[in-house]
């Protein structure tokens, strides 16, 4: 078995979101859930052409920061290479790699999703914010991950919510929707989020990718994301519009312990 590590979607050098790269594994789902537990990061399987995402807490069908590491060695392993693909061992769907300098974007499609009722009150009681009022209409919106997308008033606050996470998480396996992105516009023009489907808060997510797509997609906009303050470890993730097709990337390099043996 061979193992990448990789760090994801740093604003800095040397930070970001890290992800094992394995290849050369063959073992079933159980041993990788427990593979990913064990060492509690997000792990990617990389059989030839296809990937297969396991969180430290569940298998999950799209994870964008584990793409991204996966293009990052791709394409070191490919420098000639104008685009490469992968496709997701969940549900089959086709991501196509690119590089951009020294970013890597992922080209995916907005994908129609339902919108299901919320009923009134149930926000605050999923964000544990009584008095909450979004800044816009909360919506569903998707890239291969669904995501309520909440926006609230300003970074002040984003980073006072404390959320029952095990509410959102009953909520989501009734609505069908991985979690809730919550989100603010910055001043700067930038925006920012936090990402609530883990049940541990402290392994609320540096950087969400497929939030990111997915918020691209509702706003019809590139946009450039902040996220991962409230783990102490800040993220940037950039998005494009482009013919129709929802791009996100950022940074993805080598972490400490390259390729090691195990």
């Amino acid at each position: 078995m061979h193992i990448h590590a990789l760090t994801c979607f740093g604003l800095q050098a040397g930070g970001g979101n890290p992800a094992f790269v394995i290849e050369g594994n063959t073992s079933d789902e159980t041993a990788r859930r427990a593979f990913a537990r064990a060492r509690n990061t997000t792990c990617v399987y990389l059989d030839g052409e296809v990937v297969d995402f396991y969180y430290p807490h569940t298998r999950s069908p799209l994870c964008l920061h584990a793409t991204l590491a996966v293009a990052q060695v791709l394409f070191a392993r490919h420098p000639d290479a104008a685009t490469l693909a992968v496709t997701t061992a969940m549900r089959g769907q086709r991501l196509e790699l690119l590089r951009d300098g020294d970013e890597f974007f992922i080209r995916l499609q907005a994908q129609e999703v339902a919108q299901p009722a919320l009923a009134p009150g149930l926000l605050e009681r999923l964000l544990a914010a009584p008095g909450l009022a979004p800044a816009s209409r909360p919506q569903v919106a998707s890239v291969g991950s669904p995501k309520l997308l909440v926006e609230v008033h300003d970074a002040a606050t984003l980073h006072g919510l404390h959320p029952d996470l095990g509410a959102i998480t009953a909520w989501g396996k009734e609505a069908g929707v991985n979690g809730i992105y919550a989100w603010c516009r910055r001043p700067d023009g930038s925006f920012e989020g936090r990402n609530f489907n883990h049940l541990d808060p402290a392994l609320e997510d540096r950087a969400t990718g497929v939030a990111a797509g997915a918020l691209a997609a509702l706003l019809g906009h590139g946009l450039t994301l902040l996220q991962g303050a409230a783990s102490g470890q800040s993220c940037v993730i950039r998005t494009r519009v482009e013919d129709g097709a929802i791009l996100v990337g950022g940074r993805a390099e080598p972490a400490a312990i390259v390729d090691s043996q195990a």
